[in-house]
């Protein structure tokens, strides 16, 4: 096989539709032999014009490289709502080329081609106001107003060439074209920090129109926007805005070059749905009874609704969706119905997941209220809801007497693993109820499997736990009355979480949101979109600012996000210096949350606030190397190497110990570089196994260093230490929530014993993505898919596998950006029986653990095509691989 490029994106994504400015190209590469490269690439732009002509904007000429990211569009401007079409050439060693195309679509380029206004309900209207009654909707949301359905009728002479929607809402919305829903994306256009930006989607629209009468509607729910956030009773809802608002723009293009706009403004009419309200955290109220099935449709009267008023020209705040949406990914049906009673079931989808229930009604008589209640866990075989706090994860439907009739809400989302549902006369069947798994549609790229299940249903548990916590934002937990986008915990889980998915877009998008939070002072904040919190981001939470744009970089070697970061960074550790002189960072640490939720030992904020203090200075100099701002690298560098100083002297102990003495403290110290040369390394290594030791080999982390635990012990050489934490299943210990049925991971160690039952119901998640950060290391450790460390979007790949003691096998794979790399090893006997396969381009070193021989193929390594020794040490034998599959074999017991 010729060398071939796939995964093409542009602005990492595959066929956006919603390009503003020049984008930047990438690729994978697979070959099917040994040595296979890119030496140069040719990228060829063109625009389809509606008229049918496809017009070359833009020739990159042949570039001499075997970069496969960061390939800038450079040609003519970009044309509003337009097709283009990129065709990429790749040249092998052999002077050999082969072409691959991809597409994208631009959204409104220029500010002043937009028409649309922001559109809302009619407040003119009667309302006769009489004293409250009891009633099905709880006090918490009788405030709440109805979903609304705006219409807008028009007629065509004939079907456009091309058509495309520009569409936003402040709330959430659903658009329909002649009755048939736009796009894929739920609950658009997501959260952004709506006083900085609002993201609007484009979406390709002509297949859905027609000669005559066409209708475009929407229906237009709270969202973020008006809707309930966060945990602050006094001011719950409406964040952002009172009413929720609605804007599109239909841009209509003839073959003769012609174009037409139909945009939101007058002319537009508006009335109230059948969903009685509908909020992410309080659920949906939906009464078919009020349904109007074909009032999207074009034939449908619409004369007697209100006319929709507009609320605001401004579309300054106007940006378009740079990231894949929240989508429908997995359909989940029940693992089991049980009835409890007439009319009432428990329903476990043997998964906690984030999103919907789909539910089908048959043969239920009309007037038939239909509850759904979610929870997490059962407690004694019924819905566990304490922990949701104020949250009120209920769906109602009310029947209308149809013989058939699908449930689903549409403007909602809860996290759970089991549904009690309420109201069903006769029986349940399980094939009438499924799960609908909603979260950002990004690609999965790592993928990992053992001889050990419950290791394995650990990693699925951390993949479950993103899954349910990137909905829009990084978010802490998907289920209780917060979901909020935590800086620490996202930080902390970055590494992970683009090693499993290929997030670098989302949480780019997200750190504009971050950096919109920052204070004048430069202080990043706790929480982005800025609510609820609004103190200087506490350590390790605020420098996330700072860890989370390296981390992108690192992972898809992409400068560009470190370019749009680089002087909120300074900000940051600037702030952090001017309020602390002495360098220790104990002022303007905001909340001060430590090394949070950590157990049977408390690692000293100091310790924990300087380290940090000096980790961003040190990724923050890193950074303007990396985009050759060296003069200001310099100057940070210099205040970097001041704060390791008084972190040493303050902080570390001549016999190596770290001020408190606990595992976190070290692993920080290890971690961050924070000692000076081999012999203190050393001795603060000594000390962290030490605190390992003592407590028969158990973890004792919070959740900002437990990600840091199993790296670290394979870095100093205690890689068993490692092995025996991971498989450990006693409390406290990663294994102790799966061996106790959970599918995600949980927010405490101790979220549920034996002994005490549940944790506090004030803050005790079962979907909560912290504690899995170890996720990244079933990935760079035990299988050995890594990078060296001056490396990103790995450029220098390193394979240097761990064998797990206590695994027969594992296996697994990573989609880097130079293609897929796959790692399998196995105990055959007495040998380990190596597999792997190094995508084209530079090549990998590989790093066996041993000093005895080493063959490939059945030969010496050595004497194998595409293997080269280039070096023995401590750690093993190091060799030079080529691109292309390789098989090895070597002596089980490790040598070195």
């Amino acid at each position: 096989m010729s060398l071939e490029a796939y995964a093409l994106r542009a602005d990492g994504q595959h066929e956006p539709q919603g390009i503003i400015s020049a984008p930047a190209f990438s690729w994978r590469l697979r070959a099917d032999r040994r040595g296979a490269r890119q030496t140069a690439f040719r990228i060829v732009v063109a625009l389809r014009l509606p008229t049918g002509v496809v017009a070359t904007v833009w020739d990159s000429g042949r570039v001499e490289t075997d970069v496969t990211v960061g390939a800038r569009y450079a040609g003519a401007p970009l044309a509003t709502s337009a097709d283009y079409v990129w065709t990429l050439e790749v040249e092998d060693e052999h002077g050999v080329s082969m072409r691959s195309s991809a597409t994208f679509a631009t959204g409104i380029v220029h500010r002043d081609e937009w028409t649309a206004a922001w559109i809302g309900r009619n407040p003119v209207f009667r309302h006769t106001a009489l004293p409250p009654q009891d009633t099905d909707i709880s006090f918490t949301v009788n405030k709440l107003q109805p979903v609304r359905r705006f219409v807008r009728h028009f007629d065509l002479d004939e079907v456009p060439t091309a058509a495309k929607v520009h569409v936003s809402a402040q709330g959430a919305y659903r658009l329909y074209i002649n009755g048939s829903k736009v796009g894929t994306d739920e609950l658009a256009p997501g959260w952004t920090e709506y006083r900085d930006r609002i993201t609007y989607q484009s979406w390709d629209v002509t297949k859905h129109l027609r000669a005559g009468r066409n209708s475009i509607a929407a229906l237009l729910g709270d969202g973020w926007y008006v809707g309930f956030i966060g945990t602050d009773r006094r001011h719950q809802a409406q964040h952002y805005g009172k009413q929720p608002a609605l804007l599109a723009q239909l841009m209509l293009d003839t073959g003769d070059g012609g174009r037409e706009i139909l945009a939101t403004g007058e002319g537009w009419k508006e009335d109230a749905s059948d969903i009685l309200y509908a909020d992410m955290l309080m659920g949906q109220y939906e009464d078919s009874r009020r349904a109007e099935p074909d009032w999207h449709l074009p034939e449908h009267d619409i004369t007697d609704w209100s006319d929709a008023v507009i609320t605001d020209r401004s579309v300054e705040l106007l940006t378009p969706e740079v990231d894949p949406g929240v989508r429908t990914t997995v359909r989940l049906p029940a693992l089991a119905v049980e009835q409890r009673e007439p009319g009432r079931f428990i329903v476990d989808f043997g998964q906690n997941l984030v999103g919907r229930v789909r539910l089908t009604l048959r043969d239920q008589p009309a007037d038939r209220r239909i509850q759904l209640n979610h929870a997490e866990v059962l407690d004694h075989g019924e819905l566990y809801t304490a922990n949701l706090r104020t949250a009120e994860p209920v769906d109602v439907f009310w029947t209308n007497g149809d013989a058939e009739q699908v449930f689903e809400p549409r403007f909602t989302l809860h996290g759970f693993r089991f549904a009690e549902i309420q109201g069903i006369a006769g029986e349940l069947l399980a094939s009438d109820i499924e799960a609908i798994v909603l979260h950002n549609d990004v690609d999965m790229l790592g993928e990992f499997a053992s001889s050990d299940s419950s290791l394995d249903r650990l990693f699925q548990n951390i993949e479950w736990g993103l899954r349910g916590n990137f909905v829009s934002i990084p978010t802490d937990c998907p289920q209780r009355d917060e979901r909020l986008g935590w800086l620490a915990d996202a930080q902390v889980f970055a590494p992970t979480a683009l090693a499993l998915a290929d997030l670098g877009p989302l949480l780019r998008r997200w750190m504009r949101d971050v950096r919109s939070a920052q204070s004048a002072d430069g202080a990043f904040p706790d929480i982005a979109p800025h609510l609820i919190h609004l103190r200087e981001g506490a350590p390790a939470w605020g420098d996330g600012g700072v860890t989370i744009p390296w981390s992108v970089y690192r992972a898809t070697g992409e400068d560009a996000v470190l370019a749009e970061a680089a002087d909120s960074m300074i900000a940051w550790v600037r702030h952090i210096e001017r309020h602390n002189p002495d360098l220790i960072w104990r002022a303007q640490v905001g909340n001060d949350y430590g090394d949070w939720l950590q157990i049977g030992e408390e690692t000293r904020k100091d310790v924990l606030s300087t380290a940090y203090f000096a980790h961003s200075a040190n990724l923050t100099a890193r950074s303007l190397r990396v985009l050759g701002r060296d003069v200001e690298a310099a100057e940070i560098e210099e205040l970097h190497a001041r704060i390791v100083d008084v972190y040493r002297s303050n902080f570390i102990a001549a016999d190596g110990t770290v001020a408190g003495d606990t595992q976190g403290g070290q692993l920080l110290t290890l971690a961050f570089g924070l000692f000076a040369g081999d012999v203190e390394r050393d001795r603060i290594a000594v000390k962290l196994v030490e605190t390992v030791e003592r407590r028969e080999v158990s973890l004792t982390t919070g959740f900002v260093t437990v990600g840091l635990l199993c790296p670290v012990l394979a870095q100093i050489g205690r890689e068993d230490l490692a092995f025996r934490l991971l498989h450990n299943d006693q409390y406290p210990s990663w294994l102790y929530s799966v061996k106790n049925g959970a599918t995600t991971i949980w927010e405490r160690w101790d979220g549920w014993t034996p002994e005490h039952g549940f944790q506090s119901a004030r803050m005790n998640s079962f979907n909560h993505y912290s504690l899995g950060s170890v996720g990244e290391w079933f990935l760079s450790g035990i299988l050995g898919i890594g990078q060296e460390s001056a490396s990103a979007g790995y450029r220098e790949i390193e394979l240097a596998p761990r064998f797990d003691p206590f695994l027969d096998h594992a296996e697994g794979s990573l989609e880097t950006p130079r293609g897929r790399v796959v790692s399998t090893w196995r105990r055959e006997d007495d040998q380990i029986r190596w597999s792997v396969v190094v995508p084209p381009g530079p090549g990998a070193t590989a790093v066996v653990p041993t000093a005895s021989e080493i063959t490939e193929g059945g030969e010496n390594a050595t004497h194998s095509h595409g293997v080269t020794l280039m070096d023995r040490d401590q750690r093993g034998t190091h060799l030079r691989l080529e691109s292309g599959a390789y098989e090895f074999r070597f002596p089980a017991g490790r040598t070195l």
